[in-house]
């Protein structure tokens, strides 16, 4: 079991030539970090940098490329030293300033000196959870950015997933470029179509285990503290595959998406996409106490929801982890967030003992944490402690 002196958290940070950092080192220890500071001084870069400790793209999504600083050699690298359930490790990754190609593009990961072939050997070491202003239109924008939400949930406690959703979106995209090419190889469309039932089913079946897991959560929250702050959600998965997974195994929910495929193909040939699969499915949130859609919601209570469901989410991964809690990047939290609910969003970081790196441009914000966080002061790309 995890003890006070272990967990997951970031003892030392090092960016060099990464975004607006030309070279900035950090020291911290496992208490909470706050980093106050102007808008565009370098706040969210730091969270970014953290986050690509985990596998992924980080939490911008960037192009690995437009991660090296302007006036820099083109590359750069993130160095660190972690502790993880295994004990301490040195975690490093970039791009080097001298490749080309996917060379270039594509990103070195390196744990304890030693080169790895890719980044997926991170969720290894370290989970990380954030949450970021872009986030702020979860649930009003499209349904895309939902499925992304929750299949980044997945990913942390099923590294085996993004292979799986990899595979199906490789099938999907060689179907669709047939389709396109006015191929009508019924052999050759069928063998795509097959390892997309297969995929696909799997990847509903592993949102609908993440779903019922959070659900499970959500509730214990809700029986533990019923007048939360950040109120408990209902939430429901809504696609055709996951309607068949309900009333059928998951070998006929394969065979009748592939008949789907099958029967489909000139439609989704004049489409030039195809319509029916996971990649169409929705996450439907509601307020529970209000019983009313999280989209019609006010601009605070999304907040509280989305800040609700991550930290069920970090509660679930803290008890699959032996105790340890996941670290979290919560970037300019306080924005739509009154007093009492910043209040209670820093009583529960130190209920899960999490390292919680938080930003924001008004240090008073967090005045609730003193004698209990580091506090930083960014300007200019510049680091220091307050």
């Amino acid at each position: 079991m995890a003890t006070d002196s272990d967990g997951l958290w970031v003892e030392r940070l090092t960016l060099t030539n990464f975004r607006s950092y030309a070279r900035a080192t950090v020291e911290t220890g496992r208490e909470p970090q706050v980093i106050a500071g102007a808008n565009g001084a370098g706040k969210t870069n730091l969270l970014e940098a953290i986050s690509l400790l985990a596998p992924g793209l980080g939490l911008r999504r960037a192009p690995f490329a437009e991660l090296a600083r302007a006036g820099g050699d083109g590359g750069f690298s993130v160095a660190s030293r972690v502790h993880t359930l295994s004990g301490p490790a040195d975690i490093g990754t970039g791009i080097s300033a001298h490749g080309n190609g996917s060379e270039r593009n594509g990103r070195i990961v390196r744990i304890d000196g030693a080169a790895q072939t890719g980044s997926g050997v991170l969720a290894d070491y370290l989970e990380i959870v954030w949450v970021t202003p872009a986030m702020d239109g979860l649930f009003t924008g499209p349904a895309s950015e939902r499925r992304r939400f929750l299949d980044r949930l997945i990913l942390c406690f099923d590294p085996a997933y993004r292979t799986i959703a990899g595979r199906f979106e490789r099938a999907m995209t060689s179907r669709n470029r047939l389709l396109s090419y006015g191929v009508r190889d019924d052999a050759l469309l069928t063998g795509f179509e097959r390892v997309m039932a297969e995929t696909g089913v799997a990847v509903a079946a592993a949102r609908l285990e993440a779903v019922s897991a959070m659900a499970s959560v959500v509730a214990r929250r809700k029986t533990r503290d019923p007048n939360s702050a950040f109120p408990w959600s209902e939430f429901k998965l809504e696609g055709r595959l996951e309607d068949d997974l309900a009333r059928m195994p998951a070998v006929e929910a394969e065979d009748v998406y592939a008949k789907v495929l099958r029967e489909t193909r000139e439609r989704d040939r004049g489409a030039g996409r195809t319509l029916d699969g996971p990649h169409r499915s929705d996450l439907a949130v509601g307020h529970g106490p209000k019983a009313m859609a999280a989209r019609l919601c006010s601009t605070g209570e999304q907040k509280a929801l989305l800040l609700g469901l991550v930290l069920a989410h970090a509660e679930l991964l803290t008890e699959r982890q032996e105790g340890a809690a996941p670290i979290l990047l919560l970037d300019e939290i306080t924005a739509h967030l009154d007093a009492n609910r910043r209040a209670a969003l820093f009583d529960e970081i130190q209920r899960l003992k999490a390292q919680a790196w938080m930003t924001g441009t008004d240090v008073a914000a967090f005045e609730a944490l003193a004698g209990n966080a580091r506090f930083w002061r960014v300007d200019e790309s510049t680091i220091a402690a307050m």
